[in-house]
């Protein structure tokens, strides 16, 4: 669970660094990788998905699951306005 835990949040901040942004975006590119790790590693319980495992951890799956979950967030969370106010 701690792996889990720290790999979903590993890739939230990766995203982070990679895109940019204030610290709210920093929070919900982490929280989207958080529910899409725990849905790759749900599909991967049910179908049985044994590639790269480690324990009972599908890191392979639930690796697949946050990035698809960041690239959804991405898509559907508006940048944010760049024009300053002076």
């Amino acid at each position: 669970m701690i792996f889990s835990l720290l790999l979903a949040t590993l890739y939230g901040a990766l995203f982070h660094l990679w895109q940019g942004g204030d610290g709210r975006r920093l929070i919900v590119y982490i929280l989207s990788s958080w529910l899409g790790f725990a849905i790759g590693q749900f599909i991967a319980d049910m179908l049985h998905i044994l590639v790269l495992s480690v324990g009972t951890v599908h890191a392979f799956s639930a690796t697949l699951g946050a990035w698809v979950s960041l690239g959804v967030t991405r898509a559907l969370v508006p940048a944010g306005s760049k024009s300053s106010s002076s």
